[in-house]
Order: C-alpha cells, then sequence, then structure tokens
C-alpha cells in the first residue's frame, strides 16, 4: 500500500511541475505577443522579410540534405 502512495505522490507532483512550466510557458508567449504588438513595424519591416527569407534558407537547405541521405 505504501509503494502505491508513494506512486500517486510523485504523480501528482509531477502534475503540478507541468502545470508551473506550462504557466511559465503562456506568460513568455503573452511578453512575446506584447512585445510584437508593439514594435514599430514600419521600421522593422524589412528587418523582418529579411530574418525570415534567412530561416526559410536555413530550413530549406536542411531538407535539401536530408532527402540527400
Amino acid at each position: 500500500m505504501s509503494e502505491n502512495s508513494s506512486f500517486e505522490e510523485e504523480k501528482l507532483l509531477l502534475e503540478q511541475r507541468k502545470v508551473k512550466a506550462l504557466e511559465k510557458i503562456a506568460n513568455s508567449v503573452d511578453a512575446l505577443t506584447l512585445w510584437f504588438e508593439e514594435v514599430d513595424k514600419d521600421e522593422w519591416g524589412e528587418r523582418i522579410q529579411y530574418y525570415l527569407f534567412e530561416g526559410f534558407k536555413m530550413l530549406k537547405n536542411t531538407h535539401d540534405t536530408e532527402d540527400e541521405d
């Protein structure tokens, strides 16, 4: 019975840790959302396009090299 109780306590602890981790992730996403809303889009437009294109090229190169294997 003690082993069962220990297992249940550990399960509960993991659930609590999972909830705390999800709350931290949600807070980070919320902060990023607020930051993106406040960014001067006209000033950042070209810069964002550049970084998006660079990211696209990196993903494409990664995808292309995986296809060769």
